[in-house]
């Protein structure tokens, strides 16, 4: 029945797939919000013809939606006759395979694991659909921003960095750690990670107690987030509580991987992070 239904999918579609086109790519499917986001950042939202259920603002320019950010409707994305599928490392394998066998050009951009990847994958991808100039530019103005926060709090430092505990999920709790873009918000503010010594994120209401933090970040999610916000406030022994430095911080900023979401956020949370 496998081999049955791949077949009949041979036969509707080969006739339909135009061969990919050397150079620039004219139809462009994006599986991933932060690549969505990003080819919008370089002017390249024109030549986006599907996207995932997250992926935002494509969804209200009317683009059309081929799957979540797990799982593609093959069938949906070969419709659309792109020269260029973006996955990410959510994409799952077979699904990557299956566009390929179909003659469709499929690029992953693994998850960076630190603010320079972010910025290098950006510009290869700026490459790939042709907008390596824009892109480099924005690689650019993004270092500046971040360059200038860091340098900045440097000068400014004195005694002990500040600690930091930032939360990016719940039940059970997972916290940012070392090795992850996200840490590096926390090493470019200056402060100390209090999960520096961990290698997973799974962390304890308890351990975060015995650590002690001088701040709180709690990256949104959903109807959570006001419930685990005041969790941390209600505990009296904390240091970020009873300063009431625990806050809530955008995760469709925070959490996503492009240059200029983490510019955005370094400003925001240097006006939040403040030595005392």
């Amino acid at each position: 029945m496998k081999s049955l239904r791949t077949c009949l999918l041979a036969l509707l579609f080969t006739i339909s797939i135009l061969p990919a086109l050397a150079g620039v790519p004219e139809r462009i499917i994006s599986l991933a919000p932060s690549i969505t986001q990003s080819l919008y950042a370089m002017g390249a939202q024109d030549r986006l013809v599907g996207c995932t259920s997250y992926c935002y603002p494509a969804i209200e320019d009317g683009k059309t939606v081929v799957g979540t950010a797990t799982q593609v409707n093959i069938e949906k994305a070969l419709s659309l006759k792109p020269d260029l599928v973006l996955a990410s490392s959510f994409t799952k394998p077979e699904e990557m395979e299956m566009l390929r066998k179909f003659g469709v050009e499929v690029l992953l951009l693994e998850s960076p694991h630190s603010y320079d990847e972010i910025c290098e994958q950006f510009v290869a991808l700026g490459e790939a659909v042709g907008k390596k100039p824009r892109a480099a530019q924005i690689v650019e103005n993004s270092r500046t921003i971040v360059r200038k926060i860091s340098e900045r709090r440097k000068e400014k430092a004195s005694g002990t960095p500040p600690t930091l505990f930032f939360q990016i999920g719940a039940n059970p709790l997972f916290a940012v750690i070392p090795e992850t873009f996200m840490d590096d918000y926390i090493r470019f503010l200056g402060c100390t990670n209090i999960t520096k010594e961990l290698k997973h994120g799974q962390v304890t209401e308890e351990f975060v107690v015995k650590e002690n933090p001088d701040y709180i970040l709690i990256a949104t999610m959903g109807s959570l987030t006001s419930s685990e916000r005041m969790k941390w406030l209600r505990l009296s022994s904390l240091k970020a509580a009873r300063h009431s430095r625990v806050y809530v911080i955008d995760a469709a900023l925070a959490c996503e991987p492009s240059p200029v979401t983490f510019a955005q956020t370094m400003t925001m949370l240097d006006r939040l992070i403040n030595e005392y």
